[in-house]
């Protein structure tokens, strides 16, 4: 069979079929861009999608944190009020201190204060001091209220009057008492099988 030769077409006949090769090559690149800019924009619009969902993550993330945070701030801040309560340590130079400070404050004269073993319980320890002082009775009952101010847990106990005395218009009484502050005792670690359990803590 012959082929056809576009030489032997008529003009419109070229025409025609020019017009067809360029509308197959137009819709072939019109086919191959769109195919490639669709899957672009799919891929973009997926990529887009994957930004947000993982923003909102990061930001529910960073919304928890910050309210761990500040749940950490206020726990941190009610074991330092616990400490001042119930410290870890006995802490005798503070207990101390805040004897002697009650002592000023109330104005009584503290003469002797002699430290005394602690005394062990099940979670904690009495850290017991024996008091010497001398005073007006409203001094030293003011110097009992105060302690009893302190944030440290400090109690008072066998308070003894003695030996009033005269000095013009006062009558001045010597006291002795037991202070006692606590602490808390650290746990043991646990022991191995066939192990002895550690002995129970030694006054110091």
């Amino acid at each position: 069979m012959a082929s056809l030769s576009l030489n032997h077409l008529p003009l419109a006949g070229k025409i025609g079929v020019g017009a067809v090769l360029c509308a197959l090559v137009g819709v072939a690149y019109y086919v191959v861009l769109h195919t490639d800019v669709a899957t672009r924009i799919d891929r973009e619009n997926k990529t887009a999608h994957d930004l947000e969902t993982e923003l909102g993550r990061q930001r529910t993330s960073q919304t928890n944190y910050l309210a761990d945070k500040d749940e950490l701030t206020k726990l941190q801040q009610k074991q330092r009020e616990l400490n001042k309560i119930l410290p870890t340590e006995a802490e005798a130079a503070t207990f101390l201190s805040a004897i002697q400070t009650v002592s000023n404050i109330s104005g009584i004269d503290l003469k002797a204060w002699t430290p005394m073993d602690e005394v062990p319980q099940t979670f904690f320890a009495k850290v017991p001091m024996r008091l010497q002082m001398s005073g007006r009775f409203h001094q030293i009952a003011k110097f009992i209220y105060e302690i009893g101010k302190q944030d440290r847990i400090i109690n008072m106990e066998n308070l003894d009057l003695s030996e009033p005395k005269i000095e013009g218009e006062d009558v001045i009484l010597k006291a002795t008492c037991l202070a006692t502050s606590f602490h808390l005792l650290k746990p043991s670690a646990p022991t191995k099988p066939g192990q002895p359990a550690a002995p129970p803590p030694r006054g110091k």
